[in-house]
């Protein structure tokens, strides 16, 4: 069991304890429960889907990387595939406030970056802010997507998103977790064709600066994320933090990055570089390559 999950884990119900620590134990573990271990925890526990999501929460938690605020938040994005995928938030020390992550920006990245194609459902253990809530209504689940929270009966995103402004509203229909395939050509070394499929799969159709970064860290794993862009622009999630939130969802450690490649279009109207680098250097990493991408 990953060390961060030890203290988590001890607070929870023996039933899920015994049914879980198999899974937990598991090296190849990702932060990803599969269908049938689903329906092994609720036959071993009792439990239904939402009962058992919250009940997770903790360990989700404790995937949080919160050296400013100190103040964990888990969350659990569930798949309509079946999948459960864990988040939780991060924030860099040295770095501004607006490049942390929200934890239901990490269930729902690591979500779209495990090939996950719709979410029928989100937990997560505190409220959703207002910049999590316009997050969540880019994605395809529009605002059917059903929130669920301790203490509360589950909710749609459109309870929590009254009068919602969103991708329709600007003409957009092919939205946050429908495929979206620029076709970039990979080349290079594995780093750099990682971010240039990154890029060829991220969503950037108001700006179409479409971008990928790619980390290699000291052990020679590499994680790539894409840029995930929004309707109300602010709330959009930048290629690094995406690839950051697996690393980190994954049991890396985000000081451990020996080199990045970002990806990202020619003659873009907005560029990723200056932020990438500087949030880079905040986690001690001085090696950022940038490659410049045109449609064949």
């Amino acid at each position: 069991m990953h060390p961060r999950f030890t203290t988590a884990f001890a607070t929870l119900d023996n039933s899920l304890q015994q049914a879980l620590k198999p899974v937990l134990d598991d090296p190849n573990f990702t932060a990803i429960l599969q269908p049938e271990t689903l329906q092994h925890l609720m036959t071993a526990t009792g439990l239904d889907g939402d009962a058992l999501a919250l009940a997770l929460l903790p360990l989700a938690a404790s995937c949080a990387v919160t050296p400013i605020s100190h103040f964990n938040v888990g969350a659990i994005a569930r798949g309509v595939s079946g999948r459960w995928y864990f988040g939780a938030n991060m924030e860099f020390s040295g770095a501004t406030m607006q490049q942390t992550v929200h934890a239901e920006q990490s269930a729902i990245t690591h979500a779209w970056l495990s090939g996950e194609e719709k979410l029928a459902a989100i937990t997560v253990n505190y409220t959703p802010c207002g910049h999590c809530r316009q997050f969540m209504n880019e994605l395809n689940s529009g605002l059917s997507l059903t929130v669920c929270l301790p203490d509360h009966p589950p909710r749609t995103l459109a309870d929590y998103l009254p009068a919602a402004f969103g991708p329709a509203d600007l003409n957009i229909h092919s939205v946050l977790m429908d495929i979206n395939d620029q076709q970039f050509v990979p080349q290079g070394d594995p780093l750099t064709q990682a971010a240039i499929r990154a890029a060829s799969l991220s969503y950037a159709p108001y700006s179409a600066a479409y971008s990928g970064v790619a980390l290699q860290t000291r052990d020679g794993k590499i994680y790539a994320g894409r840029y995930a862009e929004n309707a109300a622009y602010n709330p959009s999630l930048p290629p690094l933090q995406s690839a950051l939130i697996l690393l980190n969802i994954r049991g890396g450690d985000c000081t451990d990055i020996q080199r990045a490649v970002l990806a990202e279009s020619d003659d873009a109207a907005l560029l990723q570089h200056s932020a990438t680098q500087t949030t880079l250097a905040a986690l001690g990493c001085q090696h950022l390559d940038s490659v410049r991408l045109t449609r064949t």
